[in-house]
């Protein structure tokens, strides 16, 4: 039997060595692809369940428990650059009860020459209200189109998880504010990249 030669030996490692490393890359550029295919459904779940950064949260239906602890809801309403509506809430503060459901109503007109269509984004301040904050209806669940000088009011339907009073870290809050912006959708033939925007906090939910 003869002896290996010591540089075969070593060529071999190294070509084993490398099909190793071509093999590793390969699984990570795959994940990574995948990754960014999953990465907005999955930030929305994650956002959704948690209430992370403000997210509110949906649900199908009211609390059965509702304590005396009351907080005042205060509503914001802004409309990003290109969408030309005037947007605002109907009333601008409700004193509610943990538990109890309320309804409100924004109010949406259009100034542009020509039908156009928004979709809202929103959160709550302070951001760590959002797992209790729940809605059962509203607008910005669907996107809004409108005609040229139409105006709609729009509802939305919440309560405020008493499961909040609980929390150490909310005992002390008396105020919420819900806020959204509209954004506008790219009509027809134009590129749907127009409609990605990113909040200047970072922060923001769509349902």
């Amino acid at each position: 039997m003869t002896d290996q030669n010591p540089e075969n030996t070593d060529l071999a490692k190294i070509n084993r060595s490398n099909v190793k490393v071509a093999a590793i890359c390969g699984f990570i550029f795959c994940a990574m692809v995948g990754l960014s295919f999953a990465a907005v459904p999955l930030y929305q779940i994650f956002c959704q369940v948690t209430g992370y950064g403000g997210t509110t949260q949906r649900a199908e239906e009211g609390s059965d428990v509702i304590l005396d602890r009351e907080i005042i809801v205060s509503f914001d309403a802004n409309v990003a650059e290109g969408l030309d509506w005037d947007f605002k809430p109907k009333q601008r503060k409700v004193r509610v009860k943990l538990g109890q459901m309320s309804e409100i109503l924004y109010q949406a007109t259009s100034t542009a020459s020509q039908r156009s269509t928004g979709t809202a984004i929103f959160n709550v301040a302070p951001f760590e209200v959002g797992g209790y904050f729940n809605k059962i209806d509203c607008f910005c669940f669907t996107e809004q189109p409108l005609n040229a000088g139409e105006s709609v009011d729009m509802p939305v339907v919440f309560f405020i998880d008493p499961e909040m009073d609980k929390d150490e870290n909310l005992k002390n809050v008396k105020e919420i504010t819900l806020s959204y912006t509209f954004f506008e959708l790219p009509k027809d033939g134009e590129d749907e990249t127009a409609a990605v925007v990113t909040p200047s906090d970072g922060t923001a939910g769509k349902l």
